[in-house]
């Protein structure tokens, strides 16, 4: 018995009770119990009536492997080599750097409903409840060595905002990997983190994971935790479901990176441009102690920031450089 079977007994609307959960599963009151106790620690908010039993607060949309498939069009089918559903995963990002080096991972995409040890740019963690984000890796190899993939990670990010534009929602991007949303009280907040991770040689084969956490549904006591502004994508569109979100983002990342090595960046910086978030708006650069003022202007053909400092226009690469929006 996993949670996920748990859940989608206890998802229907009924009430169940602990010896019919059991039944259902196939193991013992006391292991259900135990089953239970783990949702609670998850966040998974769950109603107990006395004589009736146990069911969920509120329905959790599973992810479901052969739907999502069964979604994609042929021609994305022939560009997927497996697809991964996983409950827990201490980071999809690092199940497919070990599916490369067990000679796999090339086309391969894994889901996972929460990771245990999730990150984003420069090692920070990235925390998402059970069940309601869409955390997302794609793994590719790329023959033209790291060079030909330069500004891959804004490409990914203007693909999501493309997707969520035809749900409604005006996703904005800040440079150089995230993704921001207006959130339920106004401003704009983090939606999502975009994580390119390349191995191999700089003229040579290599492979690159992309990875993705998308909000769908942060409660609302989760949210306040986070110590920073933040948006989900049923902010803006409630209807959206996990399920038919990975359909479509799969469906355009696949021919995104099949076909990144020959046509790169440029094809990708005028819808990048036009989604910047801070266009025109002094910003605060950061590399590690240090924090500049500048002006940020748009991004040139392989990824890089233009800011205008003093009068001097500066490029700035990836790495170690955050910027922040002065207030």
């Amino acid at each position: 018995m996993t949670i996920g079977d748990l859940i989608r007994l206890l998802s229907d609307g009924e009430f169940h009770s602990g010896e019919q959960l059991g039944e259902r599963l196939g193991v013992s009151r006391a292991a259900v119990w135990k089953q239970l106790r783990k949702l609670e620690a998850l966040g998974i908010v769950m109603e107990a009536v006395k004589g009736q039993g146990y069911r969920l607060a509120e329905p959790l949309e599973l992810l479901d492997g052969s739907r999502i498939v069964a979604g994609l069009s042929r021609e994305s089918r022939g560009l997927l080599t497996r697809l991964f559903v996983e409950e827990t995963l201490p980071s999809s990002n690092a199940f497919l750097r070990e599916r490369f080096d067990q000679g796999a991972g090339h086309g391969e995409v894994c889901l996972v409903e929460q990771q245990s040890a999730g990150r984003g740019r420069r090692g920070r963690t990235w925390s998402t409840p059970w069940g309601r984000s869409l955390m997302l890796s794609l793994g590719w190899q790329v023959e033209s060595g790291v060079a030909a993939l330069e500004g891959l990670s804004l490409a990914v990010g203007v693909v999501l905002s493309q997707v969520l534009e035809r749900h409604g929602m005006a996703p904005r991007l800040k440079w150089p990997n995230d993704v921001l949303l207006e959130g339920p009280g106004g401003g704009l907040g983090k939606l999502a983190g975009i994580l390119v991770e390349v191995t191999g040689d700089t003229a040579g084969p290599c492979t690159v994971v992309i990875g993705m956490g998308i909000n769908i549904d942060l409660p609302p006591a989760f949210r306040e935790g986070l110590g920073q502004p933040a948006a989900a994508v049923h902010d803006q569109a409630p209807e959206v479901l996990r399920n038919e979100l990975a359909v479509e983002l799969i469906e355009a990342l696949l021919p995104l990176v099949a076909n990144f090595e020959k046509e790169g960046f440029a094809l990708w910086q005028a819808d990048w441009n036009k989604r910047h978030a801070y266009a025109g708006h002094e910003v605060d650069i950061l590399r590690g102690q240090e924090r500049e003022q500048a002006v940020a202007e748009g991004v040139d053909a392989a990824g890089n920031l233009l800011v205008r400092q003093q009068g001097q226009q500066l490029r700035l690469a990836g790495g170690e450089i955050s910027l922040r929006a002065r207030p």
